[in-house]
């Protein structure tokens, strides 16, 4: 009888992690967002999230700042909502020719294009 439960126990064991290894395994397929980018880019958009929370008045927060872009890949046009610092926003507005580079996906730099 134990032998029976002692062979049961290792047939359930080596099932269960032949099952793990089965679902871990990776797609080929890499993700496009992922990893460094520079991309040349047009400022189509620029929004002002709330002030944030706290405080009196209107020293309660600076808010948050949105620029969407707009950038050729291809022959597919991608559009980026980011989020941008205050100078940024001032600095960049909608016309603006600009290179942006991104790493996965989180906006590192914005820089005009002459």
């Amino acid at each position: 009888m134990r032998i029976r439960a002692a062979v049961a126990a290792a047939l359930l064991t080596t099932f269960v992690a032949a099952s793990a290894c089965s679902s871990s395994k990776t797609s080929k397929t890499k993700d496009p967002g992922v990893g460094l980018r520079v991309l040349d880019a047009v400022v189509v958009e620029r929004s002002e999230g709330p002030s944030g929370s706290g405080g009196v008045g209107a020293y309660s927060g600076s808010g948050n700042y949105y620029m969407v872009f707009e950038a050729h890949e291809g022959n597919a046009t991608a559009r980026y909502q980011l989020e941008v610092n205050r100078t940024q926003w001032f600095r960049f507005k909608e016309g603006a020719h600009v290179r942006i580079t991104l790493n996965n996906n989180i906006l590192q730099d914005i820089r005009p294009i002459d």
